[in-house]
């Protein structure tokens, strides 16, 4: 099947389930927000080396945040177990010491039902000078900090989501493949409540689960999708005339964001010249038990 000219594998993304936080940064101006948010969910791009899978999910406008400023929700993706502590230092190193910043819960915004709460303590740094506000119809914690005051809600909203959807960006040059898995990004980033967490929203060192020759090896490189391995590794996937291939990983709060998000994905990176092939990621369900087949995730463009 094809779409805008672009052929589309008959094939499906695996994924695996995850646990999501939301919280909102806001700051003086949109630019420090974005400063703090990037701080917050940096070395966060895969949970086979990283504590978290993290990233920006979208712009919240002044008349969207409890206090009227500026500021961006971001998505932090974990184990159960994991997701408070990497909420709690996320928010203590970068949020609560970066200038201007307040941080509130966002997940209700996004899903219906949220599932968990999280606690997050940290007006315990006001060192007893802290005290309990309401801004915006939510209860915070007013922490005296030396260019004034940090103001943060203190429980956060968890839900168990959907990590790992993706897909493949097949171009018949390096620079064709990149341009369309950077439209690609650039769509997806209107889909509220999911992010892309890999740099730029763009993995270039797709992998599989295990490895064939080193057994300690939680994840190594796919081969069969390398374009300089085509001829030297018995089923390759790389279709000829194709040099490059670049991976969209996206997490999101639940299967239906995380659909929306490699269909407007997809869509985009299909109309970006030289792009030839779009395919996905799967390992038999040793990865995880979510399937996103791309003709269904497509039906509605196809």
């Amino acid at each position: 099947m094809e779409l805008n000219g672009v052929t589309i594998d008959d094939t499906y993304a695996e994924a695996f389930p995850t646990w999501v936080a939301r919280p909102i940064i806001t700051a003086v101006t949109e630019e420090w927000a974005y400063k703090a948010a990037v701080e917050a969910v940096g070395f966060a791009t895969s949970t086979i080396g990283c504590p978290a899978e993290a990233g920006i999910d979208c712009f919240v406008s002044p008349e969207e945040t409890p206090d009227g400023r500026p500021g961006y929700a971001v998505l932090i993706c974990a184990s159960k177990k994991k997701l408070k502590e990497q909420v709690v230092e996320r928010l203590a190193e970068c949020v609560l010491t970066a200038p201007t910043t307040a941080v509130f819960d966002g997940l209700s915004d996004v899903v219906a039902n949220v599932e968990e709460k999280i606690p997050v303590k940290l007006h315990f740094f006001g060192d007893g000078f802290e005290e309990k506000r309401e801004v915006g119809g939510r209860t915070v914690w007013a922490i005296p900090i030396m260019e004034g005051e940090y103001i943060g809600e203190e429980e956060f909203g968890a839900v168990k989501g959907v990590a790992g959807g993706n897909f493949f960006v097949m171009g018949e040059t390096q620079m064709s493949a990149l341009m369309g898995a950077q439209a690609a990004v650039d769509a997806i980033s209107g889909v509220c409540g999911a992010i892309t967490p890999f740099p730029g929203g763009i993995v270039a060192s797709g992998s599989k689960v295990g490895s064939r020759k080193y057994k300690f090896m939680g994840a190594s490189t796919n081969e069969a999708y390398c374009p300089t391995l085509k001829g030297r590794v018995e089923g390759s996937k790389v279709p000829d005339g194709v040099r490059a291939v670049y991976e969209i990983v996206i997490d999101g709060v639940d299967e239906d964001t995380v659909s929306a998000a490699m269909a407007d994905g997809i869509r985009a990176a299909t109309r970006v010249p030289g792009v030839k092939q779009i395919s996905a990621g799967n390992f038999g369900g040793s990865l995880g038990p979510f399937r996103f087949d791309l003709r269904n995730v497509l039906k509605d463009y196809l």
